[in-house]
C-alpha cells in the first residue's frame, strides 16, 4: 500500500487542485456554442464509443456553481479549466458575446469561492469552420487562434492565476492526424507533420499576444510519456528513442532549444510547411512554467513490418487502470527529474493532469473506489520524489473533478473524483475525494 502523503508533506506554498475541460463537461449543445470538429467526429459511426457526443455531457454550463462547490468542499486550492474556442468564436472568425459572458461568470465564481483559476485557451474543441479548411494544417488556424486568445485574455485574463496556450499538443496532432483516434481521425502523415508545426506556432502567436496585453504567468501543457525499451537489443532501444522523440523531444527541443530534433525532422521534413524554420524563435518565446500531464509509461520495440515510425507497444506486467494503462507512479518522477535536469532548471513545473480511470458503480448512495485511492497516494509519493531530487514542481492537479465525456470512449469511462449520473446529473463524491480532503486538510 502506498506510504499516506498530505499537505504538510509538500513545500509550503504548493498547490493541490483538479481539472476539467470544456468540451467534456460543459455541454456544447448549452449557450451559442458553435459546433466543433468532436461534434462532427462524434456523429460518424463507429468514432465514440456508443456514438456517445458532448452535447450535453456533465451539464456544467448550468451546473457551475455546484461543481465549483465541490472543489471548494474538496480543499482544492485552484481549479484547472478550459474554455471552449467553439463557444468564444462560433464560426472561428467572430466573437461571441454569449460565450464570453459565460467565462466571465465562470471566472467570477471561481475567484469568489477563493480558488486560483488556472485557464487553459483550447483544450480540442476546434470551431468547425476552421477545421473545414484543414484544421491545424492550415498556417490559418494558429492566426485565429491567436485572436481566440485575444478575446479571452482581454475578458477574463484580469482574474487568471495561470494561463496555459495549448493542452497536449502531440494529441491535438499526432494522435489525432497521423494515429487517427482523436478528431478529425485523419492518418497521413503530411497532415500530421503540419499539424506538429502549427500547434506550436500556435502557442508561440498566443504567448506573444498575451505578454503585449501585459499577461503574466504563461505556459503550455504536454502530455509526456516516460518511454522504455521492452528488452536490452537494438530494436528496442531504437523504438524507444523514436517513441521519445515524436512524443516527448519534438515539442521540448522545440520550446526549449528553437529547434526540432534532428532524428525525427529526417523523416517529417519533407511533409513540413515551406519556411518552417523561420517560425521556430516565435515558437520557443520564452515561458514561466511548464504542465505536465502524466498517466503510465511507453514500453517499445521496433517492428520492422510496420511503417515508420514502426514503433511496436508491448504490455507491461504492473496492475492496469480501466483504460489498460499500466499503473507505473515512478514514471512521473523520471519525467520531472528529466525535466529539471535537461530542460527547465528553475523554471515551476506542476503536474496539470494525473488519475486514472476505472469501473466505478454507486451503491447505497456511495462510490468505493479504492484502487483511485491508493493512485492518488503512489503519484504524490512519486511528485514527491521528484521535488526531493531537485525538481522545481510547484502544484499537482488531479485529473478530473468530474466523470465526463472521455473522448472517443465516450462515457465508458470514468476518471472524476466525483461520480456523475449522466441521465439524472447527481454528483456523488466518491470515497477518492473523501479522501482526498482529509489529507488536503491535514
Amino acid at each position: 500500500m502506498p506510504i499516506k502523503l498530505s499537505r504538510s508533506n509538500f513545500p509550503k506554498d504548493f498547490i493541490f487542485g483538479t481539472a476539467t475541460a470544456a468540451y467534456q463537461i460543459e455541454g456544447s449543445a448549452n449557450g451559442e456554442c458553435g459546433p466543433s470538429h468532436w461534434d462532427t467526429f462524434a456523429a460518424t459511426p463507429g468514432n465514440v464509443f456508443e456514438a456517445d457526443n458532448g452535447s450535453i455531457a456533465c451539464d456544467h454550463f448550468n451546473r457551475f456553481e455546484e461543481d465549483l462547490d465541490l472543489v471548494k468542499k474538496g480543499g482544492f486550492d485552484a481549479y484547472r479549466f478550459s474554455t471552449s474556442w467553439a463557444r468564444v468564436m462560433p464560426d472561428g472568425q467572430n466573437i461571441s458575446k454569449d460565450g464570453l459572458d459565460f467565462y466571465d461568470r465562470l471566472a467570477d465564481a471561481i475567484c469568489s469561492r477563493d480558488l486560483k483559476p488556472y485557464l487553459t485557451l483550447y483544450h480540442w474543441d476546434l470551431p468547425s469552420a476552421l477545421s473545414d479548411i484543414g484544421g491545424w494544417m492550415n498556417r490559418e488556424t494558429p492566426k485565429r487562434f491567436a485572436d481566440h486568445t485575444e478575446a479571452v485574455i482581454g475578458r477574463i485574463g484580469d482574474r487568471m492565476a495561470t494561463v496555459a496556450t495549448i493542452n497536449e499538443p502531440w494529441c491535438v496532432a499526432w494522435l489525432s492526424y497521423f494515429i487517427g483516434n482523436h478528431a478529425p481521425g485523419l492518418r497521413d502523415i503530411r497532415a500530421a507533420s503540419r499539424a506538429m508545426h502549427h500547434v506550436l506556432l500556435a502557442h508561440g502567436l498566443s504567448i506573444d499576444v498575451m505578454r503585449t496585453a501585459g499577461q503574466s504567468k504563461l505556459g503550455i501543457v504536454l502530455n509526456l510519456t516516460d518511454a522504455q525499451p521492452a528488452s536490452n537489443d537494438v530494436a528496442s532501444e531504437v523504438a524507444k528513442d523514436r517513441l521519445d522523440g515524436i512524443h516527448n523531444r519534438w515539442f521540448l527541443d522545440a520550446l526549449f532549444k528553437g529547434e526540432y530534433p534532428k532524428d525525427i525532422l529526417e523523416k517529417l521534413e519533407p511533409h513540413m510547411p515551406l519556411n518552417f524554420e523561420n517560425d521556430m524563435k516565435i515558437i520557443s518565446s520564452p515561458i514561466d512554467w511548464l504542465g505536465v500531464n502524466y498517466y503510465t509509461r511507453g514500453i517499445v520495440t521496433e517492428d520492422p513490418n510496420l511503417p515508420w515510425p514502426s514503433i511496436k507497444d508491448v504490455p507491461g506486467s504492473l496492475d492496469k487502470t480501466q483504460m489498460g494503462w499500466e499503473i507505473y507512479p515512478e514514471g512521473l518522477t523520471n519525467l520531472l527529474v528529466r525535466l529539471d535536469q535537461e530542460y527547465t532548471g528553475d523554471l515551476p513545473l506542476f503536474v496539470t493532469e494525473n488519475g486514472m480511470a476505472w469501473s466505478d458503480q454507486v451503491e447505497n448512495g456511495s462510490v468505493y473506489d479504492p484502487v483511485r485511492v491508493d493512485y492518488i497516494s503512489s503519484h504524490l509519493a512519486a511528485a514527491k520524489a521528484a521535488i526531493d531530487a531537485g525538481a522545481n514542481l510547484q502544484g499537482f492537479f488531479y485529473w478530473s473533478l468530474l466523470d465526463n465525456f472521455e473522448w472517443a470512449y465516450g462515457y465508458e469511462k470514468r476518471f472524476g473524483l466525483v461520480h456523475v449520473d449522466y441521465k439524472t446529473q447527481k454528483r456523488t463524491p466518491k470515497s477518492s475525494f473523501h479522501d482526498w480532503t482529509l489529507s488536503l486538510n491535514s
